[in-house]
């Protein structure tokens, strides 16, 4: 098996990062695992066709006892014991990772995933700000000359790093002529830097697993984590994996997945936007009843997002593993108090119902939100750490429950339509100018929310949904329309002097692919808009 690195150019860190011996150890981890990875991924194909046949999903039979059973995962690190705010944001920029770990928070989520477009410049310079954040010297000046440093007067947050999904490759590494695996480059790269001085510290290493689907997906990752410990001389256990609950199969399967991590488990994350992202994906062709309304009448309050958070808690407490909130998308325009104030207060309204639900913490995605989501943890737990003693044994959740799509309020509208397009075109333009983050008229977007957009315009065109404010139906031909209506608004808004304002077609290209192809449905936007990236 041999690695080759055929990046287009040599990015800032290649020479501290891109070392013989880490790259070994990225080889190794394709020897071993990249075949059970493919399967899994196999798993998923066939999995997805039979809730589109049947429109319907459950609990799995044969993890019956695992369910039923009394275990607990691995006693938490002291490191990890207080998690009630973390800030999520991508390690590169230097500028932006440097601003979360000055944040106050109590946690990082360092996301090599959702937040962080993989340019090649990303991939390398996020571990390379990694590696510095995890020997305290990370530091940037911009081009202006002012200094960013880390603070010296306050604890930093410990860094948990958010990986890449299993389906998504490193176009810039091949092993043996094949496209590299970008969560075991992610990973690989991390751990053989930074996992002895991080265990020296006793602040890691920590991850966080995105959209897994199977608990044999967590099995492999607990091997995987298994033989990183043993071939760097790491105790086993040391590593730390909470997995976000962010796709519809995982609801159905929590225990078995701390089950299959329960040596290395930390907690659950109730991913909020990728969830309702797999909710359409998997149901997309299931007929009207699973069509959800505009993506803003979605909120946590409904009660298929009820159960699925509910559940979420009640298993996470009653296995000994944190139970995390997730991400309120409203952030603060420091230009337009009024915008801020109803911003900020959305944001404690739901932070408030996630501590009141028994939440151990939560995400923010801007250094002005961890005070406030500190604050109504607080006011909670008092002067405990954390919720894990609350076991919420008054909740009882079914698969019919989970599943209670239909009972959603609210409706599907022409300017709903609109909006969702012209979300996904401007994300999608950001994103291929490297950028995996973008604040969009007060909401911060990131990948899950763009495949939301895109998929429900999909899946609308897929059932001729009719529209309530027009009465007509959404079709291919009224998509076509609004989306050039959509590209020629962005247009007039954005300055050509942006940097991303160049992709708008090539991000609109991505898009109307994506849509309008009924008779098929890419899983990830990210797929084909890769191929665009440099």
């Amino acid at each position: 098996m041999t690695i080759s690195v055929n990046a287009p150019y040599e990015a800032e860190g290649t020479e501290q990062i891109l070392t013989d011996e880490a790259l070994q150890f990225v080889e190794e981890l394709h020897a071993r695992f990249a075949k059970t990875r493919n399967e899994v991924l196999s798993n998923r194909d066939a999995a997805q066709q039979q809730a589109a046949r049947t429109g319907a999903m459950d609990f799995p039979a044969e993890t019956a006892e695992v369910r039923g059973g009394d275990w607990k995962v691995a006693e938490q690190p002291q490191s990890l014991a207080d998690r009630r705010v973390e800030i999520t944001g991508p390690p590169a920029p230097a500028k932006m990772a440097i601003n979360a770990l000055n944040s106050g928070a109590k946690v990082w989520l360092a996301c090599l995933e959702d937040a962080l477009s993989p340019s090649w410049q990303n991939v390398v310079s996020g571990q390379k700000n990694l590696y510095e954040a995890a020997r305290g010297t990370l530091q940037f000046t911009s081009p202006e000359g002012k200094q960013y440093t880390l603070r010296d007067d306050v604890p930093l947050p410990v860094v948990v790093v958010r990986p890449r999904g299993w389906h998504l490759p490193e176009k810039n590494i091949t092993i043996d002529g094949e496209r590299a695996i970008g969560a075991l480059v992610d990973f690989g790269l991390h751990f053989f830097h930074n996992a002895k001085v991080l265990s020296e510290k006793g602040t890691g290493p920590f991850y966080y697993l995105p959209k897994l689907e199977h608990y044999l997906e967590a099995r492999l990752w607990n091997d995987i984590f298994t033989f990183a410990e043993e071939r760097l001389g790491i105790d086993h256990g040391t590593v730390r994996a909470t997995v976000l609950i962010e796709t519809i199969p995982a609801a159905f399967q929590m225990d078995e997945i701390l089950y299959e991590l329960r040596e290395h488990a930390s907690g659950l994350n109730a991913g909020r936007w990728d969830y309702l992202f797999s909710i359409i994906k998997y149901f997309r062709a299931s007929g009207s009843d699973f069509v959800l309304p505009d993506r803003a009448q979605v909120s946590m309050t409904q009660p298929f997002m009820r159960a699925y958070t509910e559940l979420l808690v009640k298993t996470c407490h009653r296995r000994g593993a944190f139970a995390m909130g997730g991400m309120a998308a409203f952030i603060p325009n420091r230009r337009e108090p009024e915008v801020t104030a109803q911003a900020m207060e959305k944001v404690r309204d739901d932070k408030a119902r996630e501590a009141r639900d028994g939440f151990d913490g939560s995400w923010v995605a801007h250094p002005d939100m961890v005070d406030l989501c500190a604050e109504e943890f607080s006011k909670v737990l008092g002067d405990k750490t954390n919720q894990l003693d609350r076991q919420r044994d008054d909740v009882e959740v079914s698969a019919q429950d989970l599943l209670n799509i239909g009972a959603a309020e609210g409706e599907v509208t022409e300017q709903g339509v609109r909006t969702n397009l012209y979300v996904a075109v401007y994300y999608t333009a950001v994103w291929l100018s490297g950028n995996g983050a973008v604040a969009i008229h007060n909401l911060m977007e990131d990948a899950a929310t763009a495949e939301i957009s895109r998929s429900q315009v999909w899946q609308q065109i897929h059932n001729q949904t009719v529209t309530a404010d027009t009465g007509a139906p959404v079709t291919k031909d009224l998509v076509e329309k609004l989306l050039s209506d959509e590209v020629s608004r962005l247009r007039s808004e954005i300055d050509d002097a942006e940097t991303f304002s160049k992709y708008f077609e090539p991000a609109a290209d991505v898009v109307r692919q994506l849509v309008l192809d009924t008779e098929n449905y890419e899983d990830y936007l990210t797929i084909p808009a890769y191929e665009v990236l440099r």
